[in-house]
Protein backbone atom coordinates (compact mmCIF):
# COMPACT_ATOMS: atom_id res chain seq x y z
CA UNK A 1 0.00 0.00 0.00
CA UNK A 2 1.12 3.43 -0.58
CA UNK A 3 2.04 5.37 2.54
CA UNK A 4 1.39 9.42 2.18
CA UNK A 5 2.77 11.62 4.63
CA UNK A 6 0.81 14.76 5.25
CA UNK A 7 2.57 17.83 6.61
CA UNK A 8 0.83 21.03 7.63
CA UNK A 9 -0.24 23.04 10.42
CA UNK A 10 -4.11 23.43 9.78
CA UNK A 11 -5.47 20.24 11.55
CA UNK A 12 -9.04 20.66 9.78
CA UNK A 13 -7.24 20.45 5.93
CA UNK A 14 -5.20 17.36 7.44
CA UNK A 15 -8.09 15.56 8.50
CA UNK A 16 -9.88 16.05 5.44
CA UNK A 17 -7.10 15.35 3.18
CA UNK A 18 -6.73 11.79 5.54
CA UNK A 19 -10.72 11.29 4.66
CA UNK A 20 -10.60 11.65 0.88
CA UNK A 21 -6.83 9.33 0.60
CA UNK A 22 -8.68 6.36 2.82
CA UNK A 23 -7.58 4.42 -0.02
CA UNK A 24 -3.96 5.07 1.52
CA UNK A 25 -1.46 4.80 4.63
CA UNK A 26 -1.70 8.45 5.60
CA UNK A 27 0.69 9.61 8.19
CA UNK A 28 -0.18 13.31 10.02
CA UNK A 29 2.46 16.09 10.94
CA UNK A 30 1.74 19.27 12.54
CA UNK A 31 4.76 20.78 11.69
CA UNK A 32 8.21 20.18 9.75
CA UNK A 33 9.87 18.80 12.96
CA UNK A 34 6.82 16.70 13.54
CA UNK A 35 6.81 15.44 9.61
CA UNK A 36 10.82 15.06 9.84
CA UNK A 37 10.68 12.43 13.09
CA UNK A 38 7.51 11.01 10.78
CA UNK A 39 9.41 10.60 7.57
CA UNK A 40 12.22 8.76 9.76
CA UNK A 41 9.82 6.44 11.24
CA UNK A 42 7.69 4.92 8.63
CA UNK A 43 9.86 6.10 5.41
CA UNK A 44 6.74 7.31 3.14
CA UNK A 45 6.31 7.00 -0.52
CA UNK A 46 5.09 10.56 -0.75
CA UNK A 47 5.21 13.73 1.12
CA UNK A 48 2.87 16.38 0.39
CA UNK A 49 4.33 19.67 3.06
CA UNK A 50 3.10 22.65 3.20
CA UNK A 51 5.67 25.60 3.57
CA UNK A 52 4.47 27.60 6.43
CA UNK A 53 4.26 26.54 9.48
CA UNK A 54 5.67 26.49 13.03
CA UNK A 55 8.80 24.71 14.68
CA UNK A 56 9.96 24.31 10.91
CA UNK A 57 8.72 25.75 8.31
CA UNK A 58 8.75 23.49 4.66
CA UNK A 59 11.63 24.50 3.22
CA UNK A 60 13.69 23.39 6.12
CA UNK A 61 11.85 20.36 6.41
CA UNK A 62 12.11 19.47 2.83
CA UNK A 63 15.96 19.29 3.13
CA UNK A 64 15.95 17.24 6.44
CA UNK A 65 14.17 15.02 4.69
CA UNK A 66 16.36 15.10 1.64
CA UNK A 67 19.30 14.20 3.86
CA UNK A 68 17.69 10.91 4.98
CA UNK A 69 16.77 10.23 1.44
CA UNK A 70 17.98 12.23 -1.34
CA UNK A 71 15.20 10.15 -3.63
CA UNK A 72 12.45 11.05 -1.48
CA UNK A 73 9.09 12.50 -3.08
CA UNK A 74 7.88 15.44 -1.44
CA UNK A 75 5.64 17.49 -3.03
CA UNK A 76 5.14 21.14 -1.99
CA UNK A 77 1.46 22.33 -0.91
CA UNK A 78 1.21 26.16 -0.76
CA UNK A 79 -1.29 28.95 -0.81
CA UNK A 80 1.54 31.00 -1.64
CA UNK A 81 1.95 31.28 -5.49
CA UNK A 82 5.25 33.52 -5.33
CA UNK A 83 6.77 30.55 -2.98
CA UNK A 84 6.46 27.81 -5.61
CA UNK A 85 10.69 28.85 -6.66
CA UNK A 86 11.65 28.43 -2.90
CA UNK A 87 9.97 24.41 -2.54
CA UNK A 88 11.64 24.18 -6.26
CA UNK A 89 14.77 24.86 -4.57
CA UNK A 90 14.27 23.48 -1.78
CA UNK A 91 14.31 19.84 -3.84
CA UNK A 92 10.14 19.20 -3.97
CA UNK A 93 9.42 16.97 -6.82
CA UNK A 94 6.03 19.26 -7.73
CA UNK A 95 4.13 21.97 -6.09
CA UNK A 96 0.00 22.32 -5.53
CA UNK A 97 -1.19 25.22 -5.05
CA UNK A 98 -3.46 25.43 -2.58
CA UNK A 99 -6.65 24.60 -2.37
CA UNK A 100 -5.95 21.58 -4.94
CA UNK A 101 -8.08 18.43 -5.32
CA UNK A 102 -7.19 14.87 -4.39
CA UNK A 103 -6.95 14.36 -7.85
CA UNK A 104 -3.88 16.20 -8.97
CA UNK A 105 -2.35 13.86 -5.62
CA UNK A 106 -3.39 10.88 -6.90
CA UNK A 107 -2.21 12.02 -10.71
CA UNK A 108 1.05 12.47 -8.65
CA UNK A 109 1.13 9.13 -6.77
CA UNK A 110 0.51 7.89 -10.25
CA UNK A 111 3.69 9.61 -11.99
CA UNK A 112 5.84 9.42 -9.22
CA UNK A 113 5.48 6.35 -7.24
CA UNK A 114 3.25 3.60 -8.87
CA UNK A 115 4.86 4.03 -12.48
CA UNK A 116 8.11 3.28 -10.43
CA UNK A 117 7.26 -0.21 -9.36
CA UNK A 118 7.55 -3.42 -11.46
CA UNK A 119 4.38 -4.20 -12.85
CA UNK A 120 4.14 -7.66 -11.30
CA UNK A 121 5.01 -8.18 -6.99
CA UNK A 122 3.60 -7.76 -3.68
CA UNK A 123 3.87 -4.73 -2.03
CA UNK A 124 2.56 -4.04 1.55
Amino acid sequence: MVKILLVDNNSDFLDILKQSLSSYSVFLANDGQEGVDTYKKELPDVVIMDLKMPVMNGIKATKEILKINPNAVIIGGTAYAESQKELFEAGAKFVLIKPFSIDSIEKIIEKYVLKKRPKTGYYK
